[in-house]
């Protein structure tokens, strides 16, 4: 997926992300060269990448394909918490740890319990945005080698 800075500027990116990008690409002001958008995720990252897909033109198909993949991954990492949720509450043993620990827990046994959740939270969405940019990268390097 390609587009151009001009493009870009005329959907009214935010100061700081052009600016990022301008100096990335050794620019100073836009043009009408051609810009794919896994070059937008090298300089910027992926929000900004993903942000420029509305100055994307022709291209309705992959974005749709593209949104699609990233609902379904969401879909996939739903599906599992809930089946480990359902698991861990299925068991007595389960049950009789949970009551043993809440009964028993200081504050700062809960604090160190909500920091670890909150680790495990932030690998997974370190991942997933691993794996969207990824997949942004792939259909780009599939456009450029279908339209040189």
């Amino acid at each position: 997926m390609r587009t151009t800075l001009n493009q870009i500027r005329s959907h009214h990116p935010c100061c700081n992300g052009w600016e990022k990008l301008l100096r990335g690409l050794g620019k100073t002001a836009s043009d009408d060269d051609p810009l794919w958008l896994d070059t937008v995720l090298d300089h910027n990252g992926l929000d900004d990448a993903l942000w420029c897909l509305r100055a994307v033109e022709n291209c309705d198909r992959e974005i749709s394909l593209y949104a699609v993949w990233c609902a379904q991954r969401v879909l996939q990492l739903r599906a599992a918490q809930s089946a480990a949720e359902k698991a861990e509450w299925s068991a007595p043993a389960a049950w009789a740890a949970a009551w043993t620990a809440l009964a028993s827990a200081s504050a700062s046994a809960a604090s160190a319990a909500s920091a670890s959740a909150a680790a495990v939270a932030s690998d997974t969405r370190n991942s997933e945005r691993a794996a969207q940019a990824e997949e942004l990268r792939r259909i780009c390097r599939e456009m450029r080698e279908a339209k040189p």
